[in-house]
């Protein structure tokens, strides 16, 4: 095998190893046109929405309204957003979704809390018992309704960080919290959200 066939088998492998990720390290994700949200998320159309750099995802108590990315996410990355929880209680972030299992990091009013848990999620069913799942770490934070946080999560190393405006911080380790180490991205409302400025990007 000569040089020029070596090359190329190697650009190949690299290019379809970057592109079964939803970042790579020479670039940061955005969802910046409605195109690019129905190619590359899984979602209803009727339940989330992108207009004018917003998107808005609606549900409801009984049937949340669920969105979740067909590319994987890096094995470190960093995410960072705004959220707006203009109805209901609930807004979560779904982090490392292998088959039904992933990793839950959410804002709770009800509750007051910002909150890491262990989540399942079973597609097309609304039974109480296969959606969610326990908590495992929280901390105390004023949620309200039409307010915009900040959200920033870093998971390097098997070191998972979750912080709310750069105040509230939850970290763990994925490793020994028995936590999906690998898997894509999802965002779950039980009412209505909007995020802007949603960015993911690779970190060494």
């Amino acid at each position: 095998m000569n040089f020029k066939h070596l090359l190329l088998i190697t650009i190949t492998l690299l290019i379809s190893s970057c592109a079964s990720t939803i970042s790579t390290t020479e670039k940061q994700y955005k969802i910046t046109n409605t195109s690019k949200l129905k190619s590359e998320w899984n979602f209803n159309s009727k339940e989330w929405i992108l207009a004018s750099d917003t998107l808005t995802g609606s549900g409801g108590p009984m049937h949340w309204g669920v969105i979740e990315s067909k590319k994987q996410l890096p094995e470190n990355y960093e995410i960072n957003f705004k959220v707006n929880m203009t109805k209901e209680s609930l807004f979560e972030v779904m982090l490392n979704i292998d088959k039904e299992n992933y990793i839950r990091t959410y804002l709770y009013q009800i509750e007051q809390n910002i909150v890491i848990g262990k989540g399942t999620y079973k597609k097309g069913s609304d039974e109480y018992n296969k959606r969610g799942g326990p908590t495992l770490f929280k901390k105390s934070l004023k949620l309200e309704n039409n307010k915009w946080y900040a959200v920033k999560i870093r998971a390097i190393n098997n070191q998972l960080f979750y912080s709310v405006d750069n105040e509230t911080i939850l970290e763990c380790s994925l490793e020994k919290s028995n936590l999906s180490q690998k898997g894509k991205l999802g965002f779950i409302t039980n009412g209505e959200a909007k995020i802007i400025d949603l960015t993911i990007k690779a970190i060494q």
